[in-house]
């Protein structure tokens, strides 16, 4: 019965001319590259929280040996994460094509029987199982998490982490198995004889050329439609397919992107009000709370910096004004030695509620309890009295709505 052609266990079944050692070699090829790209850049990614500086920045708390690469994310330059995140996420969009072609052009091989003829064939069809299904729970995962949907069966960061892992893992060992194979199809551009050719083809209605055109003519227009979210400025209006935030943020100076608002964080005008709000700021020579008043008597600092997220999208430079962090940690002992910070924010739900920043990044000029942007107070929805401000650090690190700040070795 396997071999009834219609049956997708038949070779019979599967009548493409296209499929073949060519067209697939040449899709795997782009993927070695793309894929490569795609899991050291999502490394950098997680470095870039600091996962190993204190727990509340710690999305995967049982990576064990897994965080061996972990390193302190530096402040310059600011653009750092909004290149390396926009890279991630575009590229990983735009091989979208690329993915489901190479997986349409080895689908007969999924059918085959027997399952296994011997050990090493066994292990490599489980192999094969991983690539396959790891392949589609990044992508489809990565993807739902630009789209800010968040319907998976858990927290993003540790299955997107973990999955990453075992997905890069069944990679490389497909890759170590089929690479030279690839290359020398490639090379030959002849259709040798093999499992994904079909023994009675259908005529064709495109050429494999041609079909690589349409792959790649796919990729090209998600790029298109998705590379804007990470330029910021004029730019993201090009960026169809990505998520433009949760709120309009309307126009005027606080006329930027706005994912959290102040009413999904719980976050009231008496909690706010100028009568109500202080600042706690606790360190090596006790507890300072300051109103807002008393910050604006404060040095005041500005610097030009965007916003950069893990779902790639970025705002252009905005200029921030307020009180620099190292000021701040000399007012409770550390004049000229800045500590690690713990931020700690009046919002009431969700995640990085808490979060906190390396002592370099305390002590760079750049980094502010923002009060003011683009020369205005901040919205509600963009952390008013007052928000974090650091260069080159993920968005979730620059926590709104700040209400205390406790510096010491975390």
């Amino acid at each position: 019965m396997r071999d009834h052609p219609r049956l997708p266990t038949s070779p019979g079944f599967w009548r493409s001319p296209l499929r073949g050692p060519w067209f697939t070699s040449v899709l795997g090829l782009v993927l070695l590259v793309g894929i490569t790209v795609l899991f050291v850049t999502g490394l950098v990614s997680y470095a870039a929280y600091n996962p190993g500086l204190s727990r509340v920045n710690d999305t995967t708390p049982d990576k064990g040996v897994l965080g061996f690469y972990l390193f302190a994310w530096p402040t310059g330059p600011v653009w750092l994460y909004r290149l390396t995140q926009g890279v991630h996420v575009t590229l990983g969009i735009t091989l979208i094509p690329v993915l489901l072609a190479k997986l349409w052009s080895v689908v007969p091989r999924l059918f085959t029987l027997p399952p296994a003829r011997s050990l090493a064939h066994a292990l490599e069809r489980i192999s094969l199982l991983l690539l396959v299904g790891g392949g589609l729970f990044e992508f489809t995962t990565g993807v739902l998490n630009v789209q800010l949907d968040y319907v998976f069966p858990g927290s993003f960061y540790p299955l997107h982490f973990y999955g990453a892992w075992v997905f890069f893992a069944a990679f490389v060992a497909h890759a170590a198995l089929k690479t030279p194979t690839a290359v020398r199809a490639v090379r030959s551009r002849r259709q040798e004889p093999n499992d994904l050719v079909s023994p009675r083809p259908a005529a064709p209605t495109v050429s494999r050329r041609g079909a690589l055109g349409l792959v790649g003519g796919g990729s090209l227009l998600l790029f298109l439609t998705t590379v804007g979210q990470s330029l910021g400025g004029p730019f993201r209006r090009t960026a169809l397919l990505a998520p433009h935030g949760t709120a309009d943020p309307g126009g005027g100076p606080n006329g930027f992107q706005i994912n959290k608002t102040a009413a999904y964080a719980g976050i009231t005008t008496a909690d706010t009000h100028e009568d109500a709000w202080r600042l706690v700021v606790t360190g090596r020579t006790g507890t300072v709370r300051l109103s807002r008043a008393q910050l604006l008597q404060l040095p005041q600092h500005s610097a030009s910096l965007p916003i950069a997220c893990v779902e790639g999208w970025s705002t252009a430079d905005q200029w921030w004004r307020g009180v620099r962090l190292r000021d701040l940690a000399a007012l409770v002992g550390y004049d000229g030695d800045p500590p690690d910070v713990l931020v700690e924010s009046l919002q009431r739900h969700g995640a990085f509620r808490r979060a906190a920043l390396r002592a370099n990044q305390v002590a760079d000029g750049r980094s502010l309890l923002a009060l003011f942007v683009n020369g205005e107070e901040l919205s509600p929805d963009h952390g008013r009295p007052a928000r974090i401000i650091v260069p080159a650090a993920p968005g979730v690190l620059n926590t709104k709505w700040v209400a205390r700040l406790t510096f010491g070795d975390l």
